[in-house]
């Protein structure tokens, strides 16, 4: 029996990597062998559940998510278990579409990366899947546990950082539920998006600053520019889209971490 658990630690020692990438999968004795030893960064995806225009009313989970399992590998990190629930704006009037207060959000945020933080990762990598106030109440609460604990911390929002993709892909922009984040969908999984539901009209621009507000606003597609982002049904281009974002996030996070090191920051 000895025998046995010396040679099954002696395997695990020799693995290039742990048995999931995905914390909510790894045993405790697994996770321990693991961090911070040996993965000393962390992907949290986090979103909120709101309406989308044709694709699923979890978009905004399911996009980081997607992303997180893709980058993970690539940068030897884990992933946090998803925060789906977030701070919906003005469409949470639609079906099916929930908000959490900003003062719940930021003590439970807070806690979640102050426990990511204990755990021993030096570096806490949010993947943010919806915007609006919810990235501010991320940047804040980044920074404060970053100064607190001294890790180092990032937060993305996806579209907004490949924005440029959007353009190079479709050729125009996008916007919320629009055609650039449909096809990230469409990509990811082609079930959760259902063009047989889909028209123009379920559309509106986004108003100009100080032009007018509505609430609830009145279309859950909500174009970034007059004309452009209107939902077009494009597998490939679908595919391609989702591969250029992917790349550019992997970068960002590699090239984050290695200039972290590089300068010697909070290094432990």
């Amino acid at each position: 029996m000895i025998t046995a658990f010396i040679a099954l630690a002696a395997a695990a020692q020799g693995q290039t990597a742990p048995s999931s990438r995905e914390m909510n999968d790894l045993n405790w004795m697994e996770f321990r062998e693991w961090v911070p030893k040996k993965i000393q960064t962390v992907l949290l995806p986090t979103g909120t559940i709101e309406a989308h225009g044709v694709a699923n009313n979890g978009a905004d989970n399911t996009a980081p998510l997607a992303l997180a399992r893709h980058i993970a590998p690539r940068v030897n990190a884990l992933i946090a278990p998803l925060a789906p629930y977030g701070v919906t704006g003005s469409l949470d009037a639609f079906a099916g579409t929930f908000s959490i207060s900003e003062s719940a959000y930021r003590a439970y945020m807070g806690d979640v990366l102050d426990g990511l933080a204990r755990q021993g990762f030096r570096n806490l990598i949010l993947i943010n899947g919806h915007g609006g106030p919810q990235t501010a109440i991320l940047n804040d609460l980044a920074e404060k546990v970053g100064r607190a604990r001294g890790v180092r911390t990032l937060v993305t929002n996806w579209w907004a950082y490949c924005s440029d993709i959007t353009l190079k892909v479709f050729g125009e922009d996008g916007g919320h539920a629009g055609w650039n984040e449909t096809a990230f969908i469409q990509a990811i999984d082609p079930k959760l998006v259902h063009p047989e539901r889909y028209s123009d009209a379920l559309a509106t621009p986004r108003p100009p600053p100080g032009s007018w507000s509505a609430y609830p606003f009145p279309s859950s597609i909500i174009l970034y520019q007059p004309g452009q982002g209107y939902v077009k049904f494009d597998q490939g281009k679908a595919d391609q889209y989702f591969r250029a974002v992917a790349d550019k996030m992997t970068t960002l996070v590699k090239e984050t971490i290695a200039k972290w090191d590089q300068a010697g920051l909070l290094s432990q």
